[in-house]
């Protein structure tokens, strides 16, 4: 039976779609919350996924949902802060899940934080490449800063990303439109009757 640990634990949780994103700060546009990030971020491991033909499915979207759980106490530090602060996120992860009966789980963020199996590599990918997206929609916004950081995002693209699928979506993305998605499924292009 569910006992306060595990309703705090409830909503601690959905408190992290308060919790903006640490590089706000340097782009000066709204980005996805820490929410947000990570219902995306669980799509994207399993695309990947399913284009390495590897790893659980279960233990992803499990992995991916606690990837960043800790941020609902530590936050979610920028590229900058992080030069100077040093979170205590295995502490903060450990007092989160305890007393509650998903504190199994924790197990699964020790795995994540270890990138030793296909799975944590997988979601970690994921993780990259949800900035990559969120930085071509923020381009199409007029932002310049993504053309900026562009030879950053080269370098995890070479040095970071895990698997060859994620590489693939990477240059991928950097050609995509974030709009035609809806743009080429207008009522005009795609019903004949449409206005009539």
């Amino acid at each position: 039976m569910a006992n306060n640990r595990d309703l705090d634990f409830l909503y601690e949780i959905a408190s992290l779609r308060n919790v903006p994103r640490g590089w706000r700060q340097h782009l000066g546009f709204d980005v996805a919350s820490d929410l947000e990030h990570t219902f995306r971020l669980i799509w994207i491991a399993l695309v990947i996924s399913r284009m390495e033909q590897q790893g659980d499915e279960n233990i992803i979207i499990k992995m991916a949902l606690v990837h960043d759980l800790a941020e609902t106490r530590v936050s979610d530090l920028s590229y900058v802060q992080k030069v100077y602060v040093r979170a205590d996120e295995v502490r903060a992860a450990d007092d989160l899940f305890a007393g509650t009966m998903v504190e199994d789980y924790r197990k699964i963020l020790a795995d994540f934080e270890n990138r030793d199996s296909i799975e944590a590599k997988i979601v970690k990918d994921a993780d990259n490449l949800d900035i990559d997206l969120e930085l071509k929609e923020i381009e199409e916004m007029g932002s310049q800063t993504p053309k900026k950081w562009s030879d950053t995002r080269r370098l995890v693209r070479e040095e970071k990303l895990y698997t060859e699928s994620a590489k693939k979506l990477w240059d991928k993305i950097q050609d995509s439109d974030p709009s035609a998605w809806h743009r080429n499924m207008n009522k005009w292009l795609t019903d004949p009757k449409a206005g009539k």
